[in-house]
C-alpha cells in the first residue's frame, strides 16, 4: 500500500464568524480572525492505494494535479472564501471546515481517477506554517 501526496498553495481571504453567535462572541471568540484577513494556505492531497503493475503507480500525478486544480484550486485561489465561492457560502470558513468541504469537492472526482483499491485518504490544510487541519473524511474513525 502507498500514500501519494500533491500538494498546491494558493491564497484567500476569509472571515470566522458564526451566524449562531451575537457581534460580540464572535469578536470574543475569533479575535481578530473575526475581521476579513488572509492567508497563503497549503493544500496537500493524499491518496492511497496500492500500484498499478502496468503502470506502477497508485496514480498518475498529472491527473491528480489537474483534479485538484479544476476541483479546488481554480475556485479559491485570490478569492474571499464566503463571498465567491459558492460551495462555501454559509460555512464558517475554519481550517476544518474548508478541509471537509474541499474533501466533498474531491471524493467523486478522484474516485473515478484512481484504480481499484485506491481512494482518497487524507487532506491536510494549513493555514499558516504553524496551524494545520488533517482531515480523513466523514467516515474516519
Amino acid at each position: 500500500m502507498f500514500e501519494l501526496t500533491h500538494e498546491v498553495e494558493f491564497s484567500a481571504a476569509h472571515r470566522l464568524h458564526s451566524p449562531h453567535l451575537t457581534e460580540e462572541q464572535n469578536r470574543a471568540l475569533y479575535g481578530p480572525c473575526h475581521r476579513l484577513h488572509g492567508h497563503n494556505y497549503v493544500l496537500e492531497v493524499a491518496v492511497r492505494g496500492p500500484a498499478d503493475p502496468t503502470t506502477g503507480m497508485v496514480m498518475d500525478l498529472n491527473v491528480l494535479s489537474r483534479v485538484i486544480q479544476a476541483r479546488i484550486f481554480d475556485a479559491v485561489d485570490h478569492r474571499n472564501l464566503e463571498a465567491d465561492v459558492p460551495w462555501l457560502e454559509g460555512t464558517i470558513t475554519t481550517a476544518e471546515n474548508v478541509a471537509a468541504a474541499f474533501w466533498d469537492r474531491l471524493t467523486e472526482a478522484l474516485a473515478r481517477e484512481l484504480p481499484p483499491g485506491g481512494r482518497l485518504h487524507r487532506l491536510r490544510l494549513y493555514e499558516s506554517r504553524a496551524n494545520f487541519v488533517d482531515y480523513y473524511g466523514p467516515d474516519a474513525t
